[in-house]
């Protein structure tokens, strides 16, 4: 049950629509990260899309490398960087002083998140800061079909819980709406709950800093000392 989608535009092997993902404004997250890190640090941000937080970050006084697999996002991305490459094959050669790793991907039901976490610890320099966006613990587990209106972005949100293939786990597929166009997109996420996450830090020589958000959305991790 891998990732998949339609609609309107390019849409990436992973199921991401590219005309939606350029519309979309950030929503809080580049203030969740400027806020977590030194200013003016280096930024690498793996899964960078269309530039959604990489861009913000960079006017916020950061240098943001920014990393994707698809030409198309990366063609959208101002301000920043940016290198096309699968997260798993990335070697930069350069260590920066944060890498980002957003959207969920330490989520993603079709890697492991050792594949992503592996790679921010090779990107990562002395004495730097890993900040991971995932799902809330607990929200997998629980989460059951529901609509959203953003009024701010204009997006209608559909979500709706497909199957849940294991306890820790939800295939879903979400419907986005913006005015006459709409994308859809299947997935399948993993839990990373509070118990499981020093042991798959530690696999890749991290361990963690700090829990950023009060819903656990968002953490901080460092390398093993």
């Amino acid at each position: 049950m891998g990732n998949s989608g339609t609609g309107p535009g390019t849409i990436t092997p992973d199921g991401c629509a590219v005309d939606f993902y350029r519309r979309l404004p950030a929503a809080g997250e580049p203030e969740i990260v400027h806020a977590a890190v030194p200013a003016g640090s280096s930024v690498l941000e793996l899964g960078c899309g269309t530039g959604r937080i990489a861009t913000p970050l960079a006017r916020l006084g950061h240098r943001v490398v920014g990393v994707d697999e698809s030409a198309e996002m990366l063609a959208c991305c101002r301000q920043i960087e940016t290198v096309q490459s699968s997260i798993q094959d990335l070697d930069l050669g350069e260590r920066f002083d944060v890498v980002l790793l957003p959207s969920h991907l330490i989520n993603a039901g079709d890697e492991p998140p050792s594949v992503f976490l592996d790679a921010c610890r090779r990107h990562l320099a002395a004495g730097g800061v890993v900040v991971v966006q995932r799902f809330p613990p607990g929200w997998i587990g629980t989460v059951t079909d529901f609509e959203h209106e953003d009024g701010a972005g204009g997006v209608h949100t559909t979500f709706t819980v497909l199957g849940r293939p294991a306890p820790d786990q939800v295939h879903a597929r979400v419907r986005y709406e913006v005015g006459d166009d709409a994308w859809e997109q299947e997935f399948t996420a993993c839990e990373v709950d509070d118990e499981a996450l020093p042991g798959m830090l530690e696999a890749a020589g991290l361990r963690l800093d700090r829990i950023l958000t009060q819903d656990g959305g968002w953490f901080a991790a460092t390398a093993q000392r």
